[in-house]
């Protein structure tokens, strides 16, 4: 059974990787498993200084997920490069450094200081789902010409760049292309989807924030449409596909959507052991189902 990928340039033994923001910094969970039996470990979001995030509660569950506004906290990333890397680096884990920033400036900036960083790091993911402050909050992913700005910004940190774009947008496909144009290996498809909780009791928004990300089971139906127009768009533009995925089944939906890989965050709440689970999972799917090959799988939706 060969589960290998390939996302550009960058080689894997699985398609299965754990996503951004839901496994910390990554050897948290290295107590669970081997991280080094998924195909890679997406960091939370670093940006070029420590950031304190959005004031709690920061976290709900939904019926069908969860909805958080933890507002990208992290300790930046000369914090990361020397405390939290090494630890991960130990686990045997391929990892894929995700970066945001407020302005361009804070894009470049992160990007520099990554340049340097351990061959480990195979790719960095640009969080590009986040409020642009010199655009009045408006995110760089609802407009191709801002996240254009900010992908290219990033050229400096010399290894692969996958966009994550987020779904509360009609411009989701262009933004792809513009992502691409500008210096994008692969888009990760995609962030949570905009949302709110109220709280009935004391009438008013739960979340510290008041709005939140949704994300889970309940999003999967949103992000395998964006990864199949995104496909159907851009037929080699590698697509990292990302939003509700907890089983075999989840996983094969976005590979025949059209991505080349999947990452799981949700899930790993509720089982610290998801990522590796679905791996297993998935080798059992493709037996019971003849399939030899994942690359048979990607894509397959629609010829």
């Amino acid at each position: 059974m060969d589960l290998s990928t390939s996302v550009g340039e960058v080689s894997f033994p699985n398609p299965i990787m754990a996503a951004s923001g839901t496994a910390g910094y990554g050897s948290e969970l290295a107590s669970y498993f081997d991280l080094g039996q998924i195909a890679a470990v997406v960091s939370k979001s670093l940006l070029i200084d420590p950031w304190p995030g959005n004031p709690p509660p920061r976290v709900h569950e939904t019926a069908s997920g969860m909805i958080n506004a933890v507002g990208l906290q992290g300790p930046g990333v000369a914090h990361w490069l020397a405390d939290e890397l090494p630890a991960l680096i130990s686990t045997g884990a391929r990892v894929v450094a995700s970066v945001w920033g407020r302005s361009v400036d804070d894009y470049a900036r992160v990007s520099e200081a990554l340049a340097d960083a351990p061959i480990e790091v195979v790719a960095v993911e640009v969080n590009i789902s986040c409020p642009n402050t010199e655009a009045g909050g408006a995110m760089f992913a609802h407009d191709p010409e801002a996240a254009a700005a900010a992908v290219a910004a990033t050229e400096a940190v010399g290894r692969p760049r996958w966009a994550k774009l987020s779904p509360n947008t009609a411009e989701l496909v262009a933004v792809a292309g513009a992502v691409a144009e500008a210096g994008a290996a692969a888009v990760t498809l995609t962030n949570t989807v905009m949302g709110m909780v109220i709280d009935t009791e004391r009438r008013r928004p739960l979340l510290g924030n008041r709005t939140g990300g949704l994300s889970g089971p309940a999003i999967r139906p949103v992000a395998v449409r964006a990864v199949f127009e995104t496909r159907a768009a851009y037929p080699h533009l590698p697509i990292i596909g990302v939003g509700g995925v907890a089983s075999a089944a989840d996983a094969v939906e976005f590979l025949l959507a059209g991505a080349q890989a999947v990452q799981i965050g949700t899930a790993t709440f509720a089982d610290p052991r998801a990522t590796l689970l679905v791996r297993d999972q998935l080798r059992q799917w493709c037996a019971e189902h003849g399939v030899t090959s994942v690359a048979e799988l990607i894509g397959a939706a629609h010829r």
